[in-house]
């Protein structure tokens, strides 16, 4: 199951309980029931009375996280594409949704879309920066 957490919701929970969320929902989204689940990282809520298993760098460890990360990247790049066509000036074809430099310059420049998170920090100088 693929889903897509909209960044009012991550504004709104955080990204941890957001990515939790999602395994969520995509995990509703399954025909066949899990037996176990396999999480890629140190946290998750149980979910439905599935077992479960944390495990850190999962994507190198197990084909199965592995194999969903590809799925989740592709997915993504498929979104970031669409937005490009909407937003060309971001260059998300390009970066993603990441924040390089040309891509805070040209939130610097134009400011935030629907689709930013506003939680979003990764410099301090983002903190006091005029939208």
């Amino acid at each position: 199951g693929i889903v897509h957490i909209e960044p009012e919701k991550i504004d709104e929970i955080n990204i941890l309980n957001a990515s939790i969320l999602g395994m969520h929902r995509a995990l509703e989204k399954l025909q066949v029931a899990p037996r176990h689940i396999l999480v890629d990282g140190n946290r998750f809520k149980p979910y439905a009375g599935f077992s479960h298993e944390c495990i850190v760098k999962g994507d190198g460890k197990y084909m199965s996280i592995a194999a969903a990360s590809v799925l989740a990247k592709n997915s993504r790049d498929r979104i970031m594409e669409a937005l490009h066509e909407e937003f060309p000036m971001y260059n998300w074809r390009q970066n993603k949704g990441y924040p390089t430099e040309e891509h805070r310059a040209a939130i610097r420049k134009y400011g935030l879309t629907r689709y930013h998170r506003k939680s979003f920090k990764i410099r301090s100088e983002q903190l006091s920066l005029e939208l």
